[in-house]
């Protein structure tokens, strides 16, 4: 055969067969060297034995599918080291991928980085803007409130002379005014029955877990009191001015106002016992009380990160936030007000205080700013939604001074925050003028100085506020709410605000009157309500031509697909998940 005598040794005979076993051999072993297979017969055939003289013959290979036995084993060797250490060791090293073929995953986590980095620059700049807004609420009783309280009994008590121009004696707002300032008054003189320096030793006695347990009670009653305080205050000032037909319906404002007081009283001793803690955390030798309370912040994050949170939901957590920590800033306040006092107001004593106020400060903004971090990330809640809770703030503010305004400032950061300055304003009268004593012409000058800075301090936050809160109203597009009228509603039911996309029909701009309204002061509501109701922006849907049905339908879908989420005007302190507690 042609392939035999290819393969076949020079020195072959004539019937096939090869020369000798070392010639073969040696002719195999070139062959491997150069990793070539040659086929010396076709598919079927065997090879015949060979073997030199006096040797016995080879053993017989047989050929499957052109491939002898031989390569078999050989291919069995080379797959057996392609299985080794080193080359799985080069492939783990050289192997590679491409993450372009998953571009929107990373493209979303790389998306929740930029949020996470972004979300301490605009948590702090809500909490900076909210704590300026607990801070006006807060001045307001101390500066702009006694002297609204002295020009209502002035008009009360010179009325006989100038007579009845209304109905009302006084103005509603102006009944509201009077209730605080006898509330602030009468809690004044009740807290001198209070015993701070007892009250200082007796928690001082307790354990260092006893007193850990106490605060954490105190925090939780604090939340409870301020839910239920402004419910309180609310009954009083609405009791108190709403239209009677009898004069028999005014008593019913004594018990009102008797559980206003008490409220107040109760509240304002729960505060100072919050101070006291603190302060023995501060003045305690190993601090271990001082490093507790704190490590109670970073519990928060527990019970915080890992639930399912909304916009609406992380709302309020955030005007919790800015509640929580302007008081705390208020706790720090009175407790280094009383440690001066026992050091003679010695000023190396502060020095000392100032590390640890640091550290509370500190830790507070590290469990806000890692608690909202890890709320927007499982959330997938995007850094911009504080932008949209600054415009709902300062749109409370512009709103309290429309000439529809249906509340008092503070009493709408008391609603939306939880924050009620009267027990607050009543502990801080209380240690001031326990600490600080007032002797002598120059230092009743210096308190009237004090006083008229406390005031200018009072009118210049107010303008920088109500300027910078006109700016957010209109970055966020929410004028034309400005011009709804008040919310209404039946008993029993839920408030609703309608939402309207209609311009105003006035001969003036939308900025103008915005510019406009923001300085004017509220006015008494005429008897023609109902009709400025009828004919309002909201409700000029009613009586639109058939023109314009196509709009409406438009709307009224747009409704109907918000009206499952509540608007972030409508939630306050008081609202759970979302819906309102009636």
């Amino acid at each position: 055969m042609a392939g035999v005598a290819d393969a076949a040794a020079p020195g072959s005979s004539g019937d096939g067969r090869r020369g000798g076993a070392p010639e073969q051999q040696q002719q195999q072993e070139q062959d491997a060297g150069r990793g070539e297979r040659k086929s010396s017969c076709s598919i079927g055939e065997s090879r015949p034995p060979i073997g030199g003289p006096g040797q016995p013959p080879l053993p017989q290979r047989t050929e499957t599918l052109g491939f002898y036995e031989s390569d078999r084993e050989r291919k069995k060797k080379k797959s057996a080291s392609d299985l080794s250490l080193l080359r799985f060791i080069s492939t783990e090293l050289t192997r590679g991928y491409f993450l372009e073929h998953n571009e929107a995953k990373y493209t979303e986590r790389r998306e929740r980085v930029y949020t996470c980095m972004r979300i301490p620059r605009e948590l702090e700049k809500l909490m900076f803007f909210g704590i300026f807004l607990c801070l006006d609420a807060f001045l307001y009783v101390f500066t702009l409130l006694p002297l609204r309280v002295f020009l209502a009994l002035f008009q009360f008590i010179t009325l006989p002379f100038y007579g009845l121009r209304d109905r009302r004696l006084l103005q509603p707002a102006q009944v509201c005014d009077i209730f605080k300032g006898v509330i602030l008054i009468i809690c004044y003189f009740m807290m001198h029955y209070v015993d701070y320096s007892m009250m200082y030793h007796l928690i001082r006695g307790q354990s260092v877990i006893k007193l850990y347990i106490i605060y954490n009670m105190l925090e939780v009653a604090d939340r409870l009191f301020s839910s239920f305080g402004q419910d309180i205050l609310d009954a009083l000032y609405w009791t108190a001015t709403e239209p009677k037909e009898r004069k028999r319906a005014h008593i019913g404002v004594i018990p009102h106002f008797f559980m206003a007081v008490l409220y107040v009283f109760l509240h304002a001793i729960l505060i100072m016992v919050q101070a006291t803690t603190l302060n023995v955390a501060f003045n305690s030798h190993n601090k271990s009380l001082l490093t507790i309370m704190m490590s109670n912040n970073f519990v928060e994050i527990k019970g915080s990160v890992f639930k399912k949170f909304e916009k609406n939901n992380l709302f309020q957590m955030s005007n919790s936030d800015i509640k929580e920590r302007f008081t705390n800033y208020v706790l720090l306040l009175i407790v280094c007000l009383r440690n001066m006092e026992q050091f003679s107001w010695n000023p190396d004593h502060l020095w000392v205080l100032f590390p640890d106020v640091c550290m509370v400060i500190a830790s507070e903004i590290a469990v806000d700013i890692v608690k909202h971090a890890f709320i927007t990330k499982f959330n997938d809640i995007t850094a911009d939604v504080y932008s949209e809770y600054r415009a709902s703030l300062a749109f409370d503010l512009v709103s309290s001074r429309q000439k529809n305004a249906y509340t008092d400032y503070s009493d709408s950061v008391s609603r939306r925050m939880g924050f009620i300055p009267l027990p607050l304003a009543v502990l801080l009268i209380r240690v001031v003028t326990s600490s600080i004593k007032v002797q002598g012409v120059l230092a009743y000058a210096c308190v009237v100085l004090f006083y008229c800075g406390l005031i200018s301090l009072k009118v210049l936050n107010s303008i920088v506020l109500l300027g910078k809160s006109c700016q957010y109203v209109k970055e966020a597009k929410m004028e034309e709410k400005l011009f709804n009228p008040p919310p209404s509603s039946t008993p029993g039911k839920p408030l609703s605000k309608p939402q309207s996309k209609f311009k105003s029909t006035q001969g003036i701009s939308t900025d103008e009157s915005f510019s406009a309204s923001v300085t004017n002061q509220p006015v008494q509501q005429k008897e023609n309500t109902t009709s400025l109701l009828v004919t309002s922006n909201s409700d000029q849907f009613l009586t639109t031509p058939d023109g314009d049905d196509k709009d409406i339908s438009q709307d009224n879908s747009e409704l109907k697909h918000r009206s499952s989420k509540k608007d972030l005007l409508e939630i306050d302190r008081f609202t759970i998940c979302g819906n309102r507690i009636d």
